[in-house]
Order: structure tokens, then C-alpha cells, then sequence
């Protein structure tokens, strides 16, 4: 193919000659216009429109595939056969993605031969028909994934079957009798699919755990957590191993150790916390500073490297905390005890110590092994009446904190740290696990004073290993990551906020922007639009990760950052302690490889752990407002789609739908750019932000599901008769956007 060849003169059929070659050349990498007229070296104005147009036509006709407007990729080879993943839907929209290009191509329910969600499959793709999409028939089950699903189990006189709710496969499972495993009918049970016959309409499975009864407490919310694929229950051996275990505080340890037993130290964590992972020391200096310690529970001084406690708590990764219990990483032995920084308790810790002034600023810092006795374990709550009324234990000592901390704040904010300061939702809960109240959790100084601390302690650990001295090789490193936001989602927000009088930069420097963002967020207070504006605004930013390639933390303004403060609870901590201790002594360096798998299994445990506790909390939502079905209650619209809209209330912040099939008073169009729906005849429009009222007409808690009906002039409170006897709607899960881009017009 000829390359560098500048205003060559050609026919149009010898252009397209060349444009094919190139296509032909480049299997994989993406391509425009330009590119191809560069590479073929036909630069001239006339040559770029024909092979702009040539690439236009080619991608119609469904030659090459167009990734983006302009952008184009090669279409591989469809001759005969490609492997992939196959991708299954309850709704029938099956699809396989292709191994050699990333392409999903649609599968028809007849050519699936039953491969289940994750199978790797071999398929046979027809060629392309002008305007068709293309599409794959299943030719061979490659390697079955193990498939599992949720749900209650029936058991009639002569069959057992399983229903459940999944978006992957809507039948039923056929379940023999003889592989019950002792469920009965109305159990929650956790299915594996054993068989699925080719002429068979359902699959075959098998039982392999009884969660127990549907509806109760403990049995929802195991089911949650295998869900999310999480453990429930913690092996026998690992407990019986940790109980073994002695605190061994000997002459010699804390010989090995800085012994600040007698400077006064203490703890302040929530009022339902077992495990004090972390403990603050004070002391004023004779020059007139202050020493303030940041100790942390030395776990890995007692889960030894190649243990059976190292090994499930690696697997682990987190603790999940549940809305009303919480699945440690550790067992109970370490984390409530042994390592816990109980009161008057003496303790092993991996400490940060600094030298500071009156203004915050760190004058000096050193990293040791330590050990410690707690004087005082506070709540939250008891420091935050020492801050406010200036009297308690350790009334100087907290307040001195509480001013650093507050400094500390200012100067993180001043250099590029955004705000992010959201009300948590928490629940009263009865001895049988219902919900009975809604209170909500929120930061206060005695809170922003640990989390000040905590901060300071990971930023400090980071830098010392991250910032790597003249003619020193870097040390395979954690890093807590966090990078730049979605640009494009940045500027959909700018202009969001722009329609309710709010300027917000997207360019500019990093703390330029971020100064611009907590300028919105502190205006935004108390308005109606905080909540769906600020929930907007945390979903324009990255997901923050473990890696071991540090770009920094661009949500904290942080150059350096790790996690080193929470080994309990946190994995990734617990493999910051190693590595500290290991530099520290000078020795090489880790494998950065393993380390990466490492933080990338911690990365991801992390976000399933996230997950299952947003979906108890959603469950103890709507469990609570089973309990208030007919009640009307004050709301915001939080989210807008093309199936209905999302409210929450203000007054528990349960949010739930009211689905656009219920707005029976016009047909309405889903107006994406404006995130509203907008009536055809009446010109009504229901906008995210707006505030509303609304009726509780349905709780489904095995769905967690939860429908309102709107009300208003023209739609008075209906009977409580006529909502129960009404079917509940199936509504789509809900995205993580308010305003998914759909094109379709939809009516009631």
C-alpha cells in the first residue's frame, strides 16, 4: 500500500482501491477520514471528501463498523466462526460480545442453545444484509460458568421450582425433588443450574444452601450478600484458628516498640462500633507545639503472611457493613478484640506521629511501631458535646483537635478538595430486624475531626514511600487513586446547573474546577435541588481504586494518597502495613504485577460490598413504607426516565417511582435534554428537581420495590382499597443517571 505520498493524482476507483487495502491492514485500531487519506497519501481536498464519503457508505452498507460520529473500526471476518461471552437477558435480547473485536452482535433465543449469562460460547455469524443488524448463532458451549441465582423455592405434590427475579433469565428452574437439600416450600434458597436440555423450555438446578424463610430478617439479608456474590457465614476453621490467637504484649515486644502508654490517647468512633481500629494521642511540647499521634491497630502483627486468616481475609477484602449488622473481614476475636484500641487495654499499633504548630502546619512527622493504652473511648455524639459546650473529659485536648482539624480542613478545601457532604440514611430497628423510624447520620465537627486526622496520616504514609529520592529506583507501592472527572458528564452538569442559576467551570485547572464545585455545593444548601445536584455531581467524578500507579487523588487534591488507617475493616490496609514495614527496613521492592491483581481484587470487592449495602438500605426502605401504604408525603423528583420518575421524600428520603403508565391524566414524552417528562396535551411538565406530592401505592419488598401515585388538584388521595387491589408494575432497574438517553416515545 503506498504510504507518504504527497497530492498524488488519481481515479476515484484507484482511491478506493487504496481505502479498502487500508481497511484490510488494520484489524483493530479505530480510524477517520484524515487518517486513511494520510496513510494512502491522497491529501488533496477533493481526495478527503471522496474518502470520507466512501467511508460513510461503507459503514451503511455494514462493510466497517462507525464506533463514534467519523470514527470507524474494520469489521472482522464473518466467514465462519468467532468466540465470545455470551450475554443473556431475561427480556430476550441475547447477545454474544466477540473476543477478536469487542463487538456484540444479537442472538436469537432459538440459536442460544441455553448458554446462560457468562458462558464462553462459539458462534457462527451470518454475513451482513444492508440495514440488519448482524447476527450470531450459538455453535458450541466452550466452558459453562458457574450459574447461581436467588429466590423462593415452591414445592408442589409432584415438582420443585424456583422463582426468582433475575435480569438474566427469566424461567423458572426446574428443580428434582432429590436435590432439594432439605428446602421446603416458601424457602429462600440459593439455586446452581444443573442441566438445561435442548428441548427443554426450563433449566434443571439444584439446591445448595437454605437461606431460610422468605420475609424474615437475617434470611433477606444473607440473601443479599450472595447477591453480590459476598460471604454470609464465616468458615468454622478461620474462627477456630483466630481463637488461638494471644495478644502477646510481652517485655520483649514492647521493648521492640515507642511505648506511649502514658500519654493520653483515645478513641472516638459511632456509638454501635466494636472494632476501634484507630486512636488519637495529644501532648503539648516545651516549644510550644503539640505531638498528636495517629495509632493504628497492628492486624498484621497477629494475621501472619500464608495464614488461614491472611488467605480469607485477602479473599474478602472488606468488611460489608448491612443496614443492621455488619460482616467483618476479620474474625470477632480480632477485630472486637484482641486488635480492637479498647479503654484501658494495652495495645499494639502501627503509628504517625506529628509535630505541629497552633496553625496545623506539620513541622515533623515519623512512622513506628507502637504501643498504646486507650483512656477514653468516645462516641461521636459525647465529642461532639465536649466541641460544643467546651466541657467533658479531655475538654483541652478535644478542642485543641478540633481547631487543628478545622484548619486542616480549610487548607485541604483551599487547595483543590471537593466538599462532598451527603446526609447518610440509618434506620431504628426492632429485635425482629423491621424497620420502625428513619434518622439520618450526619457529619459533624467531632466526625470531620477524625476523618482531618485519618487524611493526614494516609497522605503522610504515601508520600513517604511515593516520593522517591534523586538516583532511587520507586518501590512497588498501594495507592489510593482517583482520577479527573467524565469530561463529557462535567459539562452535561454545568449545564444542568446553568438551568437552575448555578456557574460551574469545566476548564481550567484542577483547582479551579474543584473550587468551582464546592462553590455550587455550599449554594446549593437546603435548596431543592441539592440532593439530585450534588448526586449528579458525585456521579460526573471516577470511581476512586487501588493501584499501584499513582496519578493522585484528584477528589482530595491529594498528590500522594493511601489507605493505612483501617486494616479491621480493609484489606488494602492491611497490605500498607507489609510494604511500610518491609521499606522501612530497606528491603527491595515488591512484585508490582501481584500487587496490582491484588489491589484490583480489593477495587472490586469494594464496589460489590457498596452495592449490597445500598440494596439493604433500598429493602429497609421500602419494608418501612409497607408500613405507610396510602399515606401522602412531600417529595423532590430525584430522577427522570423515559419509564416513569423517581422521588424521594423528603421527609425519610425513601425514594421510589412513579411509573409514566400511572400519569393518566395525558400522554407524556421523555424530554432527555431537559431530564423531564412533558405531557403532549396539557404541556405539563415534571422536571428532576421539582418539588412533589405523592401517594405510597405500593411496596413490594421482594423487589424493593416502591410506587407512588401522584397527587394534586386534578389527582386526589385514592382509597387504600383501590391501591391494594392493583397489580404492581415491573419497573427497569434504576441507573446510576438520572435521565438514561433513551429515544422512544413513551405513553401512559
Amino acid at each position: 500500500m503506498p504510504k507518504n505520498i504527497r497530492n498524488k493524482k488519481t481515479s476515484t476507483g484507484r482511491i478506493r482501491t487504496d481505502v479498502d487495502s487500508f481497511i484490510a491492514a488494520k484489524s483493530k485500531s479505530t480510524f477517520n477520514y484524515r487518517q486513511v487519506a494520510q496513510a494512502i497519501g491522497q491529501e488533496s481536498n477533493a481526495a478527503m471528501r471522496i474518502i470520507a464519503l466512501y467511508l460513510a457508505e461503507l459503514a451503511f452498507d455494514g462493510h466497517i463498523i462507525e464506533t463514534a460520529p467519523g470514527l470507524y473500526r474494520s469489521t472482522p471476518s464473518r466467514t465462519v466462526k468467532a468466540e465470545g461471552i455470551f450475554v443473556r437477558r431475561s427480556n430476550g435480547n441475547n447477545s454474544v460480545i466477540t473476543d477478536n473485536d469487542s463487538e456484540e452482535i444479537r442472538v436469537a433465543e432459538r440459536n442460544s442453545m441455553h448458554a446462560l449469562n457468562g458462558d464462553r460460547v462459539e458462534v457462527s455469524i451470518a454475513a451482513r444484509v444492508k440495514g440488519k443488524e448482524p447476527e450470531a448463532e450459538v455453535t458450541r458451549i466452550i466452558e459453562k460458568k458457574d450459574q447461581t441465582f436467588i429466590g423462593t423455592v415452591k414445592v408442589d405434590k409432584h415438582i420443585a421450582y424456583l422463582l426468582t427475579d433475575s435480569k438474566y433469565l427469566a424461567n423458572d428452574k426446574y428443580i428434582p425433588r432429590q436435590r432439594l437439600k432439605g428446602a421446603t416450600n416458601g424457602d429462600k434458597v440459593i439455586v446452581r443450574i444443573t442441566d438445561w436440555p435442548d428441548d427443554a423450555k426450563n433449566p434443571q438446578g439444584e439446591v445448595v444452601d437454605v437461606l431460610g424463610k422468605t420475609g424474615q430478617n437475617t434470611t433477606e439479608m444473607h440473601a443479599i450478600l450472595a447477591e453480590f456474590g459476598l460471604p454470609y457465614r464465616y468458615p468454622e476453621a478461620v474462627e477456630k484458628a483466630a481463637d488461638k490467637i494471644d495478644a502477646g504484649i510481652t517485655d520483649e515486644e514492647v521493648a521492640a516498640r515507642e511505648d506511649m502508654r502514658g500519654t493520653v490517647t483515645f478513641t472516638i468512633d459511632p456509638r454501635d462500633a466494636k472494632d476501634f481500629d484507630d486512636a488519637l494521642s495529644f501532648r503539648r511540647l516545651k516549644n510550644g507545639h503539640v505531638e498528636v499521634g495517629v495509632h493504628i491497630a497492628d492486624v498484621t502483627h497477629y494475621a501472619k503472611p500464608g495464614s488461614i486468616i491472611e488467605r480469607e481475609a485477602e479473599d474478602r477484602a472488606t468488611s460489608v457493613y448491612l443496614v443492621d449488622r455488619t460482616i467483618p473481614m476479620l474474625p470477632e476475636h480480632l477485630s472486637n478484640g484482641i486488635c480492637s484500641l479498647r479503654p484501658d487495654e494495652d495495645k499494639l499499633t502501627f503509628s504517625v506521629i506529628f509535630e505541629m504548630d497552633i496553625n496545623a502546619r506539620v513541622l515533623d512527622s515519623r512512622i513506628v511501631r507502637t504501643v498504646i493504652r486507650s483512656d477514653r473511648r468516645f462516641t461521636y455524639e459525647e465529642a461532639q458535646e465536649v466541641i460544643e459546650t467546651g466541657k467533658g473529659d479531655f475538654a483541652d485536648e478535644i478542642l485543641t483537635l478540633d481547631k487543628l482539624a478545622k484548619q486542616l480542613r480549610k487548607n485541604r478545601y483551599d487547595n483543590g478538595s471537593v466538599d462532598f457532604d451527603r446526609v447518610e440514611v440509618r434506620f431504628d430497628i426492632d429485635e425482629n430486624g423491621h424497620p420502625t423510624s428513619v434518622f439520618f447520620k450526619e457529619s459533624k465537627d467531632a466526625n470531620k475531626l477524625i476523618e482531618e486526622f485519618m487524611l493526614l496520616a494516609n497522605r503522610t504514609v504515601a508520600a513517604v514511600i511515593g516520593v522517591v529520592p534523586k538516583k532511587k529506583k520507586a518501590k512497588a507501592f498501594v495507592y489510593r487513586v482517583h482520577d479527573k472527572p467524565d469530561e463529557q458528564r462535567l459539562n452535561d452538569l454545568s449545564n444542568l446547573a446553568r438551568t437552575f442559576g448555578y456557574k460551574l467551570r469545566t476548564t481550567g485547572t484542577p483547582l479551579e474546577i474543584n473550587r468551582s464545585l464546592n462553590k455550587m455545593l455550599v449554594d446549593l444548601k437546603g435548596k431543592g435541588e441539592e440532593n439530585f445536584l450534588s448526586t449528579l455531581a458525585i456521579r460526573s467524578m471516577a470511581k476512586a481504586i487501588y493501584t499501584t500507579e499513582n496519578i493522585g487523588h484528584y477528589g482530595l487534591g491529594f498528590e500522594y494518597y493511601t489507605h493505612f488507617t483501617s486494616p479491621i475493616r480493609r484489606y488494602p490496609d492491611m497490605m500498607v502495613h507489609r510494604l511500610l514495614e518491609r521499606y522501612l527496613k530497606g528491603s527491595r521492592s515488591v512484585n508490582i504485577d501481584k500487587l496490582e491483581e491484588e489491589c484490583k481484587h480489593s477495587s472490586d470487592m469494594e464496589q460489590l460490598a457498596a452495592g449490597a449495602e445500598r440494596a439493604s438500605i433500598k429493602y429497609k426502605q421500602v419494608e418501612y413504607m409497607s408500613d405507610h401504604i396510602g399515606e401522602v408525603f412531600d417529595g423532590v423528583i430525584s430522577g427522570v426516565t423515559e419509564w416513569g420518575l423517581y422521588i424521594e421524600l423528603e421527609e425519610n428520603k425513601c425514594e421510589g417511582l412513579v411509573p409514566v403508565r400511572d400519569l393518566a391524566d395525558d400522554y407524556y414524552d421523555f424530554d432527555e435534554r431537559n431530564y423531564c417528562l412533558v405531557g403532549r396535551k396539557y404541556n405539563t411538565r415534571y422536571r428532576l428537581g421539582d418539588k412533589i406530592t405523592v401517594q405510597v401505592a405500593r411496596a413490594d419488598i421482594q423487589k424493593r420495590q416502591l410506587d407512588f401515585v401522584v397527587v394534586d388538584e386534578k389527582n386526589p388521595p385514592r382509597s387504600l382499597d383501590s391501591l391494594v387491589n392493583k397489580p404492581t408494575p415491573k419497573a427497569p432497574r434504576r441507573e446510576d443517571k438520572p435521565g438514561k438517553k433513551k429515544r422512544k416515545t413513551h405513553r401512559r
